[in-house]
């Protein structure tokens, strides 16, 4: 119980308004944690005249410090959080020139990835607020062009989006099939327990790790990922969820037979190397 592997799919880390990568990492392994799986952060978090290359650029540096430094691995996503599409309109942009910016941004995260430096493109998506159809309509471009991109990289995409049921996830399907790029490679960042075919349509499941969402989940299969959505943000002390949860809530479900050894090492290792085509390079189950 003490080896088995543990990763948090969705977990920020952030030394400008947190605690930073080598602090996270170490309360995540400390827990009981092996491998995070850590977003770029968006650009006003940075700065003002952040761009996205830089924004992304350091959550590369941030992923080589705690491979460097910690016990965890670490392995980078990046992409344009669609609220960087909607600040953009807000500010007075013209929303087609935003889009090009955006499309710019994702095609930068392309060059990432190709490059060996992350392994998924996300997080992108569409915003879980109240937006304008003309917005609606750019976001869905930007969402089906992230997905030719992941597509012809040969790699996931991590969406955010607004709060989603079956219709979303057979909407994003759809979108994912008109692309080519296979439905399971499409990750749903923020789910609830959409575990069975029927609600999920195909696509993964990064189910946020509270008690009441993991215990459902279970109850309908093992396709899914685990995540925090932690914000590493001192204004917002433990948002989404703490960096300890993902381990503490795995070991506890261990602890309390909801879960086996067996159903551990497919949710933290096996679906982690299936979807992202990473050798997570541990001792596998015996």
């Amino acid at each position: 119980m003490d080896n088995i592997p543990i990763t948090d799919n969705h977990i920020h880390v952030d030394p400008l308004n947190g605690e930073g990568p080598i602090e996270i990492a170490n309360k995540f392994y400390r827990a009981g944690g092996s491998f995070m799986i850590i977003p770029n952060k968006p650009t006003w978090t940075v700065s003002e005249d952040c761009t996205f290359l830089e924004a992304m650029e350091l959550v590369i540096k941030y992923v080589e410090e705690i491979n460097n430094v910690t016990d965890v691995k670490a392995f980078a996503v990046v992409g344009a959080h669609p609220a960087e599409l909607s600040r953009r309109i807000k500010s007075g942009m013209d929303i087609d020139k935003a889009e090009l910016l955006m499309r710019d941004a994702l095609k930068t995260a392309q060059m990432l990835i190709l490059e060996g430096k992350a392994i998924a493109i996300g997080e992108i998506g569409r915003p879980h607020y109240e937006i304008s159809t003309e917005e609606l309509e750019a976001h869905n471009r930007l969402i089906s062009y992230g997905m030719e991109l992941a597509k012809d990289a040969g790699c996931p995409v991590q969406l955010h989006t607004e709060s989603a049921g079956a219709e979303q996830f057979l909407e994003f399907a759809k979108m994912a099939d008109e692309v080519g790029i296979p439905r399971n490679k499409i990750i749903k960042h923020f789910s609830g327990a959409f575990v069975l075919e029927e609600e999920n349509h195909g696509l993964t499941p990064s189910l946020i790790a509270t008690k009441d969402v993991v215990k459902d989940g279970l109850k309908k299969g093992k396709n899914f990922f685990m995540e925090t959505d932690y914000l590493d943000d001192k204004t917002r002390p433990g948002a989404v969820l703490g960096p300890k949860t993902v381990p503490r809530r795995t070991r506890e479900l261990l602890g309390h037979e909801l879960l086996t050894e067996e159903d551990v090492y497919t949710i933290h290792l096996d679906n982690v190397e299936k979807i992202y085509e990473v050798d997570l390079e541990i001792k596998k189950r015996i």
